[in-house]
Parts: C-alpha cells; sequence; structure tokens
C-alpha cells in the first residue's frame, strides 16, 4: 500500500548526503592579511612585553595539548607536563617553561618585598633560560637571528635583575667572610667578583630602571648579562682628608651561573652564583665553554652620580665663600683606577662644577676607542679663591694623586697626561704646563727697608705662586674658551658687583695677613696686602694674568685651542663668544684651533665633543707610535748594516 507520507527515517537519509557534501564543500582552513606593523608586533608580544603569551610558547602548549588558561589556573600540572611530554624539542620546551615561570613570577611580584616563591619563580625562570641558552644541541651564536633566543635573553636579564636585588637585601645578615647561604629553597655561593670597590655596597640599581635627563646619550656594549650601578657608602672621615675620591658609582655587569656541567645536571640543580664583572676591564665573559661578550651600561653610573651630586648649589657657594661650599681641590676618578689606560685631566671653569663636562665626559667615554685607552680625572675646585692660590693646590692634589696610584711612576696612566681646562680651568691648565722663570716676582709687594732676613722669608712664602714649572706627566692640553689674557667682561658692573659678594678662602686671607705682618716687621705700617679674587683675576687689566700670559709652554706639550663665536660678524680677531675675546682665547703655535658658533659654554656643542674625541684619537696613535717604537729600538743604518 503506497503512502505520500515522508518519514523521519526518510528525511535522515536525505540530510546525511546533504551534510557530507558541505562538509567537503566548506573550506577548513581560512586566511586573511595583517598589517607589517601588527605583524612584528605579534611576533614581539610575549608575557614579559605584552601579558600575554608568545606564539612559540602557545604553540609549545598546543603540542602537548594545553593552553594559558590552564597553565595559569594548574602551573604545577602545566610545567611537569611541558618538562616531561614529547613532542618537543629541548629548545622549545626549555624556552617555553622559562616564560611559564617568568609569568608566574610577574604575577605575584607586586609588593615593594618579594617573598620566597616568587624569587624561587624568577630563579627558575633564569635557569631554564640559562639550560636554552647553553645546553642545548646549538650554541647561541648559531641561533643569534632567531627571534625566540632574544625573548629568553630578556627572560634570563630580568630574571637576573630581580633575583640579584633580592639577593643584595639579604647581604647585612650574611657579614664579611660568607662562603655560601641558603635562600628560597637555593644554595647561593658568594659572588665571584672582580670589581674594585673599597667597601661593600650601600645601593644597587638595575641601570634599566635609570632614566636621565640632561645626558644627550646613553652609552651601552651589547652584550650577555645584566647591567648594574652599585654604590659605596660616603667616604669615611679619612678618605675625605685626602686630594682624591675615588668613584662611588661602579659599573657592574652580571651573570647568573647554575651548577652543573650537563643539561640535566643544570635542570636538577638548585645551586647559583653570581659572576659580578667590571665592564671596563672586563670585555667577554666565559660561560659553559663559549666565549661571549659582556654586556654594559657605561653612563648609568656617571649619570647618576651627577643627578646625586648636588654640585649645582655647592659651585655657587664655592664661588661666594659661604657654608657648603668646598675649600681646597679634589680630583675626582670617574672609574676605579687602571694603570693601562691614559688619563685626561678636565678642569672646570668659573662658578662650575664636574657639571660643566656632563655630556663631554660621557661623549668620550662612550666612544669605544677612547673607553679602552683612556680614563677620566675631574679637578674639582673652589673658584673664589685666586688663580695662583688654586694654581698651587691644584698642582699639590694631582701630585698626590699620582704618587698614590702610581708610586713608582711607571704606569702608562701617569705618563702622556692630557688635561682639558674651559675658561679659568684653560687658564689653569696652560699655566700647569708653562714655566714662570722669575717673570712673576715683579708681582711682590715691595719694602725698600726690609731686611735680607725679611726678604729671605717672604721669598719663601710666595715662591709657591711666582715659581712653577711643567707638570712632566702632561703632554697635552686642550683649551676651551680660555681667557689667557682675561676679558673685559670682568671689568663690568655686573661681575665687579658679584666680586664684591665673594669671600676669599680662610687659608687665603690667612696667607695674606702672614704677608702683610712680614712687611710690617720692624715698625712698618703697610696697608693690609690685597689679593683679587677669582672674578678680577680674570680682568684683562689684572697684574697677575698680565704676568702671565705670555709665559712659555713646555716644548713637549702640544695644545689646541677650542673657541666660541657667538653672533659672528667682522673680523675674527674681533670676535668673541659673549665673554672671552678670540683675542684672548687665541694662542700662537697651537698645533690645531677650531672656531665654533657658539655662546661662552662651547664645551658641551657636539661640534666641540667632536675635535674633542679627533684630540684624544690623534694622541693616542701617538702614543702607541712611541711605544712600538721604544719596544723596537732605534733604527739601523741599512747601509752600515746591510744585513
Amino acid at each position: 500500500m503506497r503512502s505520500d507520507r515522508i518519514t523521519p527515517g526518510w528525511l535522515l537519509r536525505l540530510a546525511l548526503p546533504a551534510l557530507l557534501l558541505c562538509l567537503h564543500a566548506c573550506a577548513i582552513v581560512d586566511v586573511s592579511r595583517i598589517k607589517p606593523g601588527e605583524v612584528v608586533s605579534k611576533q614581539r608580544t610575549d608575557v614579559f612585553s605584552g601579558g600575554q603569551f608568545s606564539d612559540a610558547t602557545e604553540q609549545a602548549l598546543n603540542v602537548v595539548s594545553l593552553d594559558a588558561k590552564q597553565c595559569t589556573k594548574s602551573f604545577d600540572s602545566c610545567t611537569g607536563i611541558v618538562e616531561h611530554a614529547s613532542g618537543l624539542n629541548e629548545e622549545r620546551r626549555l624556552s617555553a617553561l622559562s616564560e611559564l615561570w617568568l609569568g608566574r613570577a610577574l604575577r605575584s611580584d607586586l609588593g615593594p618585598t618579594m617573598d620566597d616563591a616568587t624569587l624561587d619563580a624568577y630563579m627558575q625562570c633564569a635557569r631554564y633560560a640559562y639550560a636554552y641558552l647553553f645546553y642545548t644541541g646549538r650554541t647561541p651564536a648559531e641561533r643569534v637571528f632567531d627571534q625566540r633566543q632574544a625573548q629568553v635573553i630578556a627572560y634570563y636579564d630580568y630574571a637576573v635583575e630581580r633575583v640579584v636585588g633580592r639577593w643584595f637585601q639579604e647581604l647585612p645578615r650574611l657579614g664579611r667572610d660568607w662562603t655560601q647561604t641558603t635562600i628560597a629553597g637555593w644554595t647561593v655561593l658568594r659572588p665571584d667578583a672582580d670589581l674594585h670597590l673599597q667597601a661593600m655596597p650601600a645601593e644597587l640599581f638595575p641601570s634599566s630602571t635609570l632614566r636621565f635627563r640632561g645626558l644627550r646619550n646613553v652609552y651601552r656594549r651589547d652584550g650577555f648579562g645584566t647591567d648594574f650601578v652599585a654604590v659605596e657608602p660616603p667616604a669615611t672621615e679619612d678618605a675625605r682628608t685626602r686630594p682624591w675620591r675615588e668613584p662611588r658609582y661602579v659599573a657592574m655587569s652580571g651573570v647568573l651561573v647554575f651548577g652543573g656541567h650537563t643539561l640535566d645536571e643544570v635542570l636538577n640543580t638548585q645551586q647559583a652564583q653570581l659572576l659580578s664583572r667590571d665592564p671596563y676591564r672586563d670585555t667577554s665573559v666565559t660561560i659553559a665553554g663559549q666565549r661571549l661578550p659582556l654586556g654594559a651600561n657605561f653612563t648609568a653610573p656617571y649619570g647618576l652620580w651627577l643627578a646625586r651630586s648636588g654640585f649645582a648649589m655647592q659651585s655657587i657657594r664655592s664661588l661666594l665663600g659661604r657654608e657648603g661650599g668646598i675649600q681646597e681641590p679634589r680630583v675626582l676618578l670617574m672609574q676605579p683606577y687602571d694603570p693601562d689606560r691614559l688619563t685626561v685631566v678636565m678642569l672646570h671653569g668659573l662658578a662650575s662644577s664636574p657639571e660643566a663636562w656632563v655630556n663631554v665626559a660621557n661623549e668620550v667615554l662612550g666612544d669605544e676607542e677612547l673607553r679602552y685607552n683612556y680614563q677620566v680625572w675631574q679637578v674639582y675646585y673652589p673658584t673664589n679663591a685666586p688663580i695662583a692660590v688654586n694654581l698651587v693646590q691644584i698642582r699639590r692634589a694631582l701630585d698626590a694623586t699620582i704618587r698614590h696610584f702610581d708610586p713608582a711612576g711607571t704606569a702608562r696612566a701617569t705618563h702622556g697626561m692630557t688635561l682639558v681646562g674651559h675658561s679659568m680651568g684653560g687658564v689653569l691648565a696652560r699655566l700647569l704646563v708653562s714655566s714662570s722663570g722669575d717673570k712673576l716676582w715683579s708681582l711682590t709687594p715691595g719694602r725698600g727697608d726690609l731686611s735680607a732676613r725679611q726678604r729671605t722669608r717672604l721669598h719663601r712664602k710666595l715662591a709657591p705662586y711666582f715659581e712653577f714649572s711643567p707638570m712632566p706627566q702632561v703632554d697635552s692640553a686642550v683649551f676651551l674658551a680660555a681667557p689667557h689674557r682675561g676679558t673685559p667682561v670682568a671689568r663690568h658692573r655686573l661681575a665687579r658687583w658679584l666680586g664684591e659678594l665673594i669671600r676669599l678662602p680662610f687659608s687665603v686671607l690667612t696667607e695674606m695677613a702672614n704677608v702683610t705682618d712680614l712687611l710690617d716687621e720692624g715698625g712698618g705700617t703697610s696697608a693690609p696686602l690685597h689679593v683679587s679674587n677669582s672674578v678680577g683675576n680674570l680682568s684683562d687689566k689684572d697684574p697677575f694674568i698680565i704676568a702671565t700670559e705670555n709665559l712659555q709652554i713646555d716644548p713637549r706639550v702640544r695644545y689646541h685651542s677650542v673657541i666660541g663665536l657667538y653672533r659672528p660678524h667682522g673680523l675674527l680677531e674681533e670676535s668673541s663668544d659673549g665673554v672671552v675675546p678670540y683675542a684672548s682665547a687665541h694662542l700662537a703655535g697651537a698645533a690645531s684651533e677650531v672656531v665654533i658658533p657658539s655662546w661662552h659654554g662651547v664645551q658641551e656643542t657636539p661640534a666641540a665633543i667632536l675635535e674633542l674625541r679627533r684630540i684624544l684619537r690623534a694622541h693616542l696613535q701617538r702614543e702607541k707610535a712611541g711605544s712600538s717604537a721604544s719596544r723596537q729600538g732605534p733604527a739601523k743604518d741599512k747601509a752600515a748594516n746591510p744585513d
């Protein structure tokens, strides 16, 4: 019997073929295009930079049937599966584990103090990154173009930064003689350090956390390791009596190494040690038999020192002779003393301080060739004192510093030194390489009725100021905007008003009184001896400036002039930098002279810094050529010695 009704069974029979046809007709894989910028962003996004796991880690999780949510919810189970499941090679496994542990550490690293669980997470992150870098089939050099390696290095660096910060907090309880301790279940060995520190650091800053205003550039050296600034405690009372100051802010490159010599040993160790390196001395580090370039940040210690120095206010107090200023010159070392590096000595100008060299010193040490061959000393002196007094005291401070660091006088550092002086510092630098002869004795206050004994005593008192010879350690000098013949600006009303506010140092006042008393011995009635302060000393009419303007510079010394030209017009000989006339800054016989469109602060201009770099490179080449010739001995006469 026929029926026109369609039963459910028939519908199912008809629907199944249609469904199969539809499935075969639908595309399983679809494609779309994204913008090029989004491609780069996606490649670089990871738990560190974007708050979510990288593509590489997500793909590794997919291989073992996991996802990010599961790993966040059941972390121990997730990492256990990733660590032991098949389907992942060692590079994918270890890099994923490093990122997973970093994500855990970041989620719990929220407060001012770090608990042990967070520290352990950072240690695990660093260990897996360390194992990935040094104990898998390929070396870091063979993966140099891998985006994944760059990410893992970033995980390692940040983990080391946080771990070392926490370890540093533990140092006070460990004392001085500890060799190992236990922190968060890890055995921590005493750091293997070659830093030149006078005492245990009081502070430790990751360089990556520091940002500076006022410095044009930050100079780093790319390489392996995490950059720090180690800050020593303030100088002791005994150290403050010395004329030199070793740096309190020291560059440090840190590398965290783990126990073990194989992959399995590294993954199972709970032992770690920090390699603490001086990046000025060490350019590389060897790990697991592989020699790697050592990373460094050379600007961070310098910038932090300047930011905390208080130089701006102190230099004004020093100029005016007020409390809080400095009383005597200091030689400030910008890096730990190195006997094998040539020395550049910088002298600032009037009402100034080492801040006058804020970018100059940074740019010089930022030049790789110069950094490997030079070290910078900065002379900080009270600019209220007369030039003659500062000259004597600066010379004493430099001589004492040289004797301390090189008592035998044999180090490269104290031969072929270079003086760099700006403004009044340039005048002082020129006098440090000049001979006075007997040309300054005309400045002696005269009394015809002095006895032979009185004249002898007067000569003895004034000889240090009127008789001087060139520093034998110096063979190069650079004078920037230096008023060798004074400046008429020092005679202007504003300058005279400023001069009236300046108090001479107590030591100068005492010396003046002693000389006046000496002149008055025997019943004389001399007026109190007058000595110009630093502002008056810089006048083009000042007797001392006039007496010293043509003193003979040591013939051994190659000297250079860098001169500012403010609002150039007319003849060069009649121009100035707004403070110092060209005619005063110009020196005949200079090895080079460069005139730069600039106000008086010419030393901070990029053109002046480039010129200083050029001069230092040329000086370095002459020094190397001289050393080479010295090693080879005198050349032989080929005609007389044909063999």
